[in-house]
């Protein structure tokens, strides 16, 4: 077998896997969660966001973690970008949170997807993968997925706890890709605002995602390049 050949292979595996790794919508759950306040670092400045104060005034908060280099986060930043700018006004707030990569990657990330919700960090390297809290939420809610890229939670005002460090303890979550058309008709709902009908649609695909399954949304590893013969 002549590079050419191994060279196409490898590129078709790739493509392959990553269709496969993007595949991983999952439905909106109710589940038992201590999910805690924090004030974390934004991505563009710097500066703190407390998420007590980003909830104060909203009629719904989406918390979304997700780790830049993952292609189901890709999958999902658009139409998000685009529920943001639909819904703001009407009382949603989209809050993202990076994991697992430096704070340059996490922030070229939404510069190339033109995110503009607030975009926070817990961790800056992989390895802090087992010590973070996201980990920690989705064991909790039965997410087994590796690396867990995106994982939501959903989060109403009015159920939240009004004192001490525990913000909720049940919430709606996503252990996976958002299915777009159930995520709008979930703001809407609680947004008091009218069915659409069956949604934005245009990203819908087989629910694959449950809690037994294993995503393959896993870090690039760079390898040299394959020279011509």
């Amino acid at each position: 077998m002549n590079v050419r050949v191994i060279c196409a292979v490898l590129i078709t595996l790739t493509a392959g896997l990553a269709a496969f790794g993007q595949n991983e919508q999952a439905p909106i759950i109710e589940r038992q969660i201590e999910y805690r306040s924090w004030t974390l670092k934004s991505v563009r400045d710097g500066s703190d966001v407390e998420l007590r104060k980003a909830i104060a005034g909203k009629r719904l908060v989406i918390v979304v973690y997700f780790a830049p280099w993952c292609g189901n986060w890709r999958h999902d930043a658009p139409f998000l970008q685009k529920f943001y700018e639909r819904y703001k006004d009407k009382g949603l707030e989209i809050i993202g949170v990076g994991e697992y990569d430096p704070v340059d990657s996490i922030k070229s990330s939404i510069d190339y997807l033109k995110v503009t919700f607030p975009v926070v960090y817990e961790s800056t390297d992989r390895s802090a993968r087992q010590q973070t809290l996201h980990y920690n939420y989705r064991r909790e809610t039965g997410d087994t997925r590796n690396w867990g890229s995106p994982w939501y939670i959903m989060i109403e005002p009015e159920k939240i706890e009004k004192k001490g460090d525990i913000l909720l303890k049940k919430a709606f979550v996503i252990n996976g890709e958002m299915i777009e058309s159930e995520g709008e008709k979930f703001i809407r709902e609680r947004l008091g605002l009218q069915s659409e009908g069956s949604g934005s649609g245009g990203s819908e695909r087989p629910v694959t995602a449950s809690a037994d399954k294993i995503e393959i949304c896993e870090p690039v590893v760079k390898t040299a390049g394959l020279v011509k013969p």
